[in-house]
């Protein structure tokens, strides 16, 4: 289940030092996780969508955004495409720039949420490990694992970028799929099988599946996040 959502100076105090950490000194700051919330009228999240290429994460990520901005919440999505062209340029698809990748973007996104907004991951993010390293990136904070579920076959038969028929001649290596692996989630928050819903019912069930799962939503009367309503 999604920890509860503590103060910004206990999780930076849960932040293990990084390599030479004697040289450096944490800031804590003056505004808690609580009176972010107060403001912005629900807590700060990490909504992480993993899937094969082609299975629909970005897609769903960016309705999912325009749905919970038009319900008033504050949103945005980091997506693979876009953060390769700018924070991981320096990045290639090899294991290790894969996780590396990963690690990086759940740091950003544990920033995000720690800032109080509901941030959505789109990365395909193949190793159980690397999405396990993303939650705990996320500490105190809510972190949902979003299953984008669809066959290779299908995902194959999509094909939107034609990065599939490039890999299959030969000319893309390490792609998810067809010659790097894709580790699926044994035990995800929630999974949405693209195969048989459209973009809106995937929409409608990741807001409620999301909803549901931990209260987001303040009190109304004291403003601190339990289910007073």
């Amino acid at each position: 289940m999604p920890a509860t959502i503590r103060s910004s100076r206990s999780v930076i105090a849960d932040i293990p030092p990084p390599p030479g950490g004697a040289d450096t000194v944490p800031v804590h700051h003056q505004v808690a996780a609580a009176d972010r919330a107060k403001r912005t009228g629900h807590a700060g999240a990490v909504v992480w969508l993993t899937g094969l290429p082609g299975s629909g994460k970005s897609t769903l990520a960016m309705a999912l955004e325009r749905r919970l901005t038009d319900l008033g919440w504050q949103a945005y999505t980091l997506d693979g495409d876009n953060v390769r062209r700018g924070l991981n340029a320096d990045l290639g698809f090899s294991p290790q720039d894969r996780q590396e990748n990963i690690r990086r973007i759940g740091e950003v996104a544990a920033l995000f949420a720690d800032a109080g907004s509901v941030c959505i991951a789109a990365f395909i993010s193949p190793y159980r490990e690397d999405r396990a390293k993303a939650r705990i990136a996320a500490g105190g904070r809510h972190f949902f694992e979003v299953y984008v579920k669809s066959a290779l076959a299908t995902c194959e038969r999509r094909d939107p970028k034609g990065h599939y028929k490039r890999a299959r001649a030969g000319l893309l290596r390490d792609f998810t799929g067809v010659d790097a692996p894709y580790e699926a989630p044994e035990q995800p928050d929630i999974a949405i099988d693209t195969e048989t819903q459209d973009v809106e019912r995937s929409v409608a069930q990741s807001t409620t599946g999301h909803r549901r799962s931990t209260k987001l939503r303040p009190c109304a009367s004291c403003c601190r996040l339990h289910s007073c309503r």
